[in-house]
Parts: structure tokens; sequence; C-alpha cells
């Protein structure tokens, strides 16, 4: 390095001076620095101080670990829907009312949805699964086998035998099965089951509903007409127990006799137009012609042909109900227009059932995010347990016999006229135990 030092021009021969020892030591690290970044940047050639692979017997070296995949932790709720196809039945009064091949499993298939929608968030899954049979021992087989393969829960629409029957095969598992079909009452009281779940309402709960409306109308004498079917028998002595109970009377019972088929005939309306006044002649003084006719298959001949002009109610004109596709209070709107929108048609009462038991197991999978069928069937038994149905107030079951609480109402075709329990019918803890057989009345002795 040439320095010029001192004042004047450029002498013609300059000076050479050598940098200081610290210098040199400092441009050395700079180098030495430099040397190293710009090893690391380049590849190392094959043979130029490239690592050798370790012997083939000797440890591989230790690698930073990979991330684990991730866990399917979501949590699977499975529901049988198990159907008794019922080939037995006769066609309704009114091909108005002949009933969707999917009804019920439609009802299924909403509650399905809606638990999925609230299980997305808490990593549940519910998934459904269908039984059809029309052989009782067959059915109870296929469903008891879907039982094993991990299906706890079993909505079922039977006969009430067959549905015995089932609960039976059923007593020493982990499940529990929900009637949505049968108002028999004997399945809530004589031959009640722990392991059984009624979200149908029973015969005593509707006529109940029914006669708390007439009281507080007022319509206090009755005049009873019975089907020959045993339903409509039964369905006439929850009738009677329901008058008792409520203060009204029967004044006049009689047996209506019809031939099924017979109104599909030339002329046949006119034989009906003759042949109800003819029966209801000669009664005592009644306020209400009360029907029980639970196929309906003549019912619907009573409103506007009784000899003398009364309110038809029971099973025709004005009815008892657990849901009515004209409902819209409490949500019932969005609740109509999302059912009508799955299933293409209006949520009938056996699809209200089924949904609402979809919903019971949905319920009791949230509040204790467990997929664990017992965890969920003793969570349900639980005092904690209630469920919001859209009808104004939560749901709940009866520790004595595993009914379902729930408002019942009473309908036209067309539209429901009022919601039962009625106002002034109260109760020392729920109001809806008005409606059906009470603790104090009870024959149910499993729950005990």
């Amino acid at each position: 390095m040439r320095v010029y030092a001192g004042p004047g021009p450029r002498p013609a021969r300059s000076v050479l001076c050598r940098p200081s020892p610290s210098i040199l030591k400092g441009f050395s690290l700079v180098a030495a620095g430099a040397a190293l970044l710009l090893a690391a940047a380049l590849p190392v050639r094959a043979g130029e101080g490239a690592p050798q692979a370790p012997a083939k017997d000797a440890p591989a070296a230790p690698q930073a670990a990979a991330p684990e995949a991730k866990k399917d932790d979501v949590l699977k709720i499975r529901i049988l829907m198990a159907r008794e196809i019922q080939e037995d039945r006769l066609p309704p009064l009114s091909l108005l009312d002949i009933p969707p091949p999917d009804e019920g499993l439609a009802g299924a298939h909403l509650g399905i949805e809606d638990n999925n929608t609230t299980g997305r968030f808490l990593k549940q899954e519910f998934l459904l699964d269908t039984v059809e049979n029309a052989n009782a021992d067959e059915f109870v087989a296929e469903v008891t086998k879907k039982v094993d393969e991990g299906f706890p829960f079993v909505v079922a629409d039977a006969r009430p035998e067959t549905l015995l029957k089932l609960a039976d095969a059923l007593k020493d598992k982990d499940a529990v099965v929900f009637n949505v079909g049968a108002p028999d009452e004997e399945l809530r009281e004589e031959n009640c089951r722990v392991n059984v779940k009624h979200t149908a309402p029973s015969r005593t709960m509707l006529a109940d509903a029914l006669a708390q409306y007439l009281a507080w109308k007022q319509w206090r004498n009755w005049l009873l007409v019975v089907g020959p079917a045993p339903e409509d028998k039964a369905f006439a002595d929850a009738l009677k127990r329901a008058a008792t109970r409520f203060g009204l009377k029967i004044v006049d019972e009689r047996m209506f006799e019809y031939e099924p088929g017979s109104r599909r005939a030339d002329g046949g309306f006119e034989q009906i137009q003759q042949q109800i006044p003819s029966f209801m002649q000669g009664a005592p003084d009644h306020d209400v012609v009360v029907i029980a006719d639970e196929g309906e298959l003549f019912g619907e001949y009573f409103p506007y042909r009784t000899w003398i002009s009364r309110p038809v109610v029971g099973t025709a004109g004005l009815y008892p109900t657990t849901w009515h596709p004209a409902v819209e209070l409490w949500g019932g709107t969005q609740f109509q227009n999302r059912f009508q929108r799955l299933a293409k048609r209006q949520m009938r009462p056996l699809d209200y059932n089924a949904w609402t038991a979809v919903r019971s197991v949905g319920e009791a999978a949230s509040r204790t995010n467990s997929s664990d069928a017992k965890t969920l069937i003793d969570y349900m038994r639980s005092d904690k347990f209630d469920l919001a149905a859209f009808k104004g107030q939560k749901l709940t079951y009866r520790p004595w016999n595993g009914q379902l609480r729930q408002p019942i109402f009473i309908a036209t075709p067309k539209i429901h006229v009022t919601v039962s329990p009625q106002p002034g019918f109260l109760h020392e803890f729920s109001e809806l135990d008005t409606l059906g057989v009470d603790r104090p009345e009870t024959k149910c002795t499993a729950f005990q």
C-alpha cells in the first residue's frame, strides 16, 4: 500500500508503509469468516470433505421428529330406526290420510341432521341405519344383531307385543328402545320395561288433553261412539277415565258397526247420509259427540251428519295430537320448513315422535360429551335431562314409567285450536303431569 505524506508536489518516488499487526489480525478474522460463509453456501462435491455414510450396523443419527398425523377423534353415535311393517292395517277413510312410505323415518333423518349440526362443533357424528320386517321374530332378531354391532339406540315403530319382545331381548345390554308409535297404556304400566322410553303419547295423555279442553268449554255431557276394534275400545276406556277425572259425564255410549270398503261403492255417501242420523236418533241430551275410532275407518262420517247439531271430537273433528303440520308457535315455522325441504311433505305425528327420540340421544351426547351408551342412557334417566322440542317448554321423561312429558295439541284437520294442559289445571310438581298416569296412580314397578 503506497501512501503520500507531506505537502507539496508528489515526489517522483513514494514511500511503502506496512500496516500495523493489529490491522493484520482484524483482516485475518474477517477473511476467515467470509471463507466459512462461502463454504456453507456452496454444495459439497463428492469426495471433497463430504461426510461418510455410517457403517451398516451403526445406529442411525437422530433426526427431528416428524409431526404426528391428526387422529380421528370424532365420537360416533349410532342410532337404529326399526320399523315393523304392519300390512294388515286397513286404509284410512280419506285418501288424504294414507301414510307416506317414509313416515317416521323422515323424522329420524331430520333428528340426525339436527344432531350433527351441533355435533360438528363438539366432534360428534351421528349415524342412522334402518331395519324393516313384517315378521315379528325376524324383526327382533335383526334389531338385536344391529345392537350387538354398535347401534345401542333403537327408535322403534312396532306393535305393542313386538315392542315387549324386543325390550326383553335387549334387557341385558346397554341399549334403550324409544317407542314412537304405540299409545298402549300397558307398555307404560303393567308391562313397563326399564329399557323403554316413550316419545309417543299414551292414550290417557291424549284423552286427558281433550277432556281438559271440553271441561274448559263447559261441554260436560258426552255421547260416546265406539268402534268395534280393540284399539277403539282402549281409547274409549281412556276417555271414560278422563271424564271421571275432570268431572264430566258420559250420558250415552253406542257401538258403531261398519263394513270396510262400502264407502267406496257407488252411492255409498247416500247410505252414510241416512245411516248416521238414524244411528244418532233417540240419544239423551248431550253437548258433544265423542268418537273412538283409532283406525280412522268411520269417524269422519259423523261431522255434519248427526241427528242433532253437535260438535264432533275424539278421533274425528276436533282431536288431540302430539304434532300438527299447521303449528307455527315456538319456532314451529322454521321447524316445519326444514322438514318440508328434507322430506318434500308435511310432518306427521309419527315423524315428530321419531325426531324427538333421535334428538334425545343428541341432547344427552352434547351434555355429557360422550358416545358411551351407558353414560348417555344414565343421563337421560337423570333429572338433569331436558329437551327443547318446539312446544314452548322443556320436555322430560317421567322417572316412574319412561313416558315423555309434553304438551298436546287439540286440532282440526286444518289448524290447531289450543294446547293442553289448559289454564287452571294445576299440579304439585309439573302441570304436564295432569296429562296421563301420574306417579301415585302408576302400576309400573320396573323403574323402582
